[in-house]
């Protein structure tokens, strides 16, 4: 495996992060700044310098290297694979009248089958309904396939995300990728940090992502509640003080971050499904139990793995980078201590990331996790 990093930012050139070499037909992974991929220059410069290669872009609420997280800039990681083959698969739920599950289950069922180890899946982030995504991949794999990746971000705006393959990124895309190769081999795992707090409450109303009531009370008013002052600050105040997920359906709780509020239905909105009669608590952290849990997450990763990895795909969550703020490369420090400093690192800060959890087949969609996965041919 040879890899080319390059980075740009706002009004400066291309700078390589690493040394310049040809690589043939590379999958390049564009991955960064909203705005700065909605430039319609930006394709046409990213082909001159990768003629052959196969090019995927994603926006993000920052992109990641072994040395920095960035939010006003573009990371391209090239990655010319030597025993590895792969094939990428799109779709746009703009034109799928919104069926999630449906997206998810079509989308993986046009990969052929035949020594498939990984897909990898960079997906639209603004109003996919990550829960039904997972679940429709899930569906047309029969949960024997490893599925991991995110959902794209757009800093901490919340306005659209953008992917593309080969073309200029565009609203409403889900890119999935798919790895082939008798010797390539992928391991991940995913961990939060997160503590849950305050009582336990039951999801009394609720549909699909919107969450109506908890205890037959209205759930904004009690969210605002334990808020107090902060409830002024939302929906941007949510990120910090997700909810804790046990559902019957789920054999552990999943952690669900709140997107945005309606303040005339007086509900607020999840990232994914929240179903009815599960149990919800508050959760808080700080750095250090975000970073210790990055490093759970990297040892966990490695744990079972025959060879030493030679890049490490890493998606966190918007939520976790607003909660480190200046000390955001702190949790990917604490990755590239484990995985070793010869591991290329690529990734992204997203509204969602999708891995299984540890120990299970069937990926899922979380929110506030660092999100692992370790590859090498």
């Amino acid at each position: 495996m040879k890899t080319v990093q390059l980075k740009k930012h706002k009004h400066k050139d291309w700078e390589y992060l690493s040394k310049k070499i040809d690589l043939k037909e590379p999958l390049v992974l564009v991955l960064g700044n909203r705005y700065m991929l909605e430039d319609d220059t930006l394709y046409d410069q990213i082909r001159q310098k990768f003629p052959n290669g196969h090019l995927v872009f994603g926006s993000t609420s920052g992109d990641i290297t072994a040395d920095i997280v960035d939010d006003e800039s573009i990371t391209i990681t090239a990655i010319e694979f030597e025993k590895t083959s792969f094939d990428i698969k799109t779709s746009n739920v703009l034109h799928s009248d919104l069926d999630s599950f449906k997206t998810g289950s079509d989308l993986v069922s046009q990969f052929s089958k035949d020594n498939l180890k990984l897909i990898f899946v960079i997906s639209e982030g603004s109003f996919i309904n990550g829960s039904q995504l997972t679940k429709g991949m899930n569906a047309a794999t029969s949960g024997e396939l490893l599925i991991t990746g995110g959902l794209c971000g757009d800093a901490a705006r919340f306005e659209k995300t953008v992917a593309s393959y080969n073309e200029n990124p565009k609203a409403g895309e889900i890119v999935a990728i798919g790895f082939y190769g008798d010797t390539f081999e992928a391991s991940f795992s995913i961990h939060g940090g997160w503590t849950p707090f305050g009582p336990e409450r039951i999801v009394t109303k609720s549909k699909s992502n919107e969450l109506f009531e908890l205890d037959n009370q209205p759930a904004l008013d009690l969210y605002k509640k334990y808020l107090g002052d902060k409830s002024k600050e939302l929906p941007g105040a949510a990120l910090l003080y997700p909810l804790n997920v046990k559902s019957h359906d789920e054999k552990q709780s999943f952690v669900r971050t709140i997107l945005n509020i309606d303040e005339e239905k007086n509900t607020m909105i999840l990232a994914g499904d929240i179903p009815e009669n599960s149990k919800v608590q508050l959760m808080m952290t700080n750095v250090d139990n975000i970073a210790n849990a990055s490093e759970r997450a990297a040892r966990q990763a490695l744990e079972f793995r025959k060879n030493k990895p030679q890049l490490a795909l890493l998606v966190s969550c918007i939520g976790r980078k607003l909660v480190l703020d200046q000390r955001v490369e702190e949790e990917i420090e604490e990755v590239v201590d484990v995985v070793g400093h010869d591991t290329v690192i690529c990734g992204f800060y997203s509204y969602g990331e999708i891995a299984p959890f540890h120990g299970e087949n069937n990926c899922q969609l979380h929110n506030q996790t660092m999100t692992i996965t370790l590859i090498s041919e």
